[in-house]
């Protein structure tokens, strides 16, 4: 132990280990909270809404619970109209809705792992369509995530889960869309493209909703409100504020907690049962990502954004 006179003092931590220390909690702290949709969709209040109708009225009154929580954080000077909103909200819209329908019919493993088929679908098009340089991490991304499809969709024999693999499947494809999309409108405001998404996709969906006459019990509407708020408003916030503190593949790493947080909490609190079909398929989608963004990152994604 070195004497009350000596030299030795301890340094205080430099602010950009700090700063990198407060990114790493804010995006796991928006992992956990996006990890709690399928706990709360496959709650008993919510499992109490016809099937037919389940999907729908959640993924229309979540989005418009989480515009309004978004509100206070738009900054309406940086408002503008550009039509590429349009083309975003539109795939906004279709990725919100296909993603909870298709949660309401499968296992909250299947949904969460074969949305994020998505960062495939990005590649396949810029490949395709862009003529984007082919990366090596890609294609092995490419690779795990085919043979993760396959053991996910071709393995499932219940037929109510195997159309809600293949619905979660498309919310995949779409949210690739939303991921473009937000790629082409980088230079908007993040907050009102962000509100304007739910916003839209809430109110394009009230039509489908409002015929269907659901009457819902308080406690239904609070569940809803927290899927809004607290499931996709607020971690927005953190995952915004904390990407911006840390390199992209360690985001996209993080990030990767939520659809393995998503299953587990749903198994601890109401018992649902994950098939190794759905498990070997899961590890293989989240396997080649973590590949792609770990192992064999492209050159700008070691930047922090």
């Amino acid at each position: 132990m070195p004497s009350p006179d000596s030299d030795l003092t301890l340094s205080p931590p430099h602010p950009v280990a700090l700063s990198a220390t407060r990114g790493r909690t804010l995006l796991i702290a928006a992992a956990i909270l996006w990890s709690l949709n399928g706990v709360i969709v496959k709650s008993p209040p919510l499992q109490a809404i016809p099937l037919e109708d389940r999907g729908w009225l959640l993924a229309c009154y979540r989005a418009l619970f989480a515009s309004i929580a978004l509100l206070p954080l738009v900054k309406w000077q940086r408002v503008r109209w550009r039509p590429g909103l349009l083309v975003s909200a539109a795939t906004f819209t279709a990725m919100n809705t296909l993603f909870v329908i298709g949660l309401t019919r499968t296992s909250a493993a299947a949904a969460a792992f074969l949305q994020y088929t998505s960062t495939v679908w990005v590649f396949l098009f810029g490949w395709f369509a862009l003529k984007e340089r082919v990366h090596r991490g890609n294609v092995v991304a490419l690779l795990c995530t085919v043979a993760g499809i396959a053991f996910i969709v071709l393995s499932e024999r219940d037929q109510q889960r195997a159309d809600g693999n293949l619905i979660a499947l498309g919310s995949g494809v779409a949210f690739a869309g939303v991921i473009l999309s937000l790629r082409w409108l980088r230079d908007e405001d993040s907050a009102w493209l962000t509100l304007l998404n739910h916003f839209v996709s809430g109110v394009v969906l009230l039509p489908i909703v409002l015929p269907r006459g659901n009457e819902l019990q308080p406690l239904q509407w609070l569940l809803i409100a927290l899927l809004g708020v607290v499931q996709m408003g607020l971690p927005y916030v953190l995952a915004a504020r904390g990407i911006a503190l840390v390199t992209v593949q360690e985001a996209a790493l993080l990030l990767l907690l939520e659809p393995l947080l998503n299953p587990l909490w749903v198994w601890l609190c109401w018992g649902e049962h994950v098939g190794w079909s759905t498990v070997i398929g899961g590890g293989l989608i989240l396997g080649g990502l973590a590949i792609r963004y770990v192992i064999w990152p492209e050159p700008h994604s070691t930047r922090r954004s």
